[in-house]
């Protein structure tokens, strides 16, 4: 048993930190979604960076690096820009961007880096 006591801990690092590179990268896409749906209300929300931040930051509240201790989202560990497109079909349209890094977690070379970030894209056609 004490052979494999190495392995055993050395497979649980790793799967913690695929846990909360799993958990980072959901959030991400969540926070990414629930903004640009808010920015695709009106033209006028469409490019409202702030409100796109407010609503990414509740989603990715339960995220340990974010917290209560973010409060704007213009730098890391959390970036988010909201801006007025042409959408696919030509219409106008919101476009959210939200990059999210992760905290520094045990790195396994060759594996997995100790920190990772996470960048997602949401375009969505404006509703009102």
């Amino acid at each position: 048993m004490a052979l494999f006591l190495p392995w055993f801990i050395f497979l649980f690092v790793g799967a913690f930190d695929w846990g909360f590179y799993a958990h980072g990268l959901i959030s991400t896409q969540s926070a990414a979604r629930i903004a640009a749906l808010y920015a695709s209300k009106s033209n006028g929300a469409a490019s409202d960076s702030a409100m796109a931040c407010t609503y990414a930051l509740e989603e990715l509240r339960t995220a340990t690096n974010i917290g209560s201790k973010v409060t704007s989202c213009g730098s890391a560990p959390l970036i988010v820009t909201a801006s007025q497109v042409t959408g696919v079909d030509g219409q106008p349209a919101s476009q959210v961007t939200v990059q999210y890094t992760t905290p520094s977690l045990i790195p396994i070379p060759g594996l997995l880096e100790g920190q990772a970030t996470f960048y997602r894209v949401v375009q969505m056609r404006i509703r009102g």
